[in-house]
């Protein structure tokens, strides 16, 4: 099944388009939240249609995986 956790996908259209996203939770009304490479610090609410999804999965609950991934490196704070 293309649309669950974990899967890897494109945004297609809007501010992230053409960035790679993954998808971290699925709700009934037909939209997901993904992490894209643009804005990785916060879920974002995005509808299905504008996802091409790619073959990819990946566990979504290993932010080290999502970060790799999306090729995007961690920013650690300074102490």
């Amino acid at each position: 099944m293309l649309l669950e956790v974990g899967r890897v996908c494109i945004k297609k259209y809007g501010r992230d388009a053409g960035s790679k996203a993954v998808i971290t939770e699925v709700t009934k009304d037909g939209f997901v939240k993904v992490l894209t490479s643009i804005r990785y610090k916060k879920e974002r609410k995005c509808n299905t249609n504008h996802l091409e999804f790619l073959n990819d999965k990946i566990d979504a609950k290993n932010k080290d995986l999502i970060y790799k991934t999306l090729g995007v490196e961690k920013q650690d704070k300074k102490q």
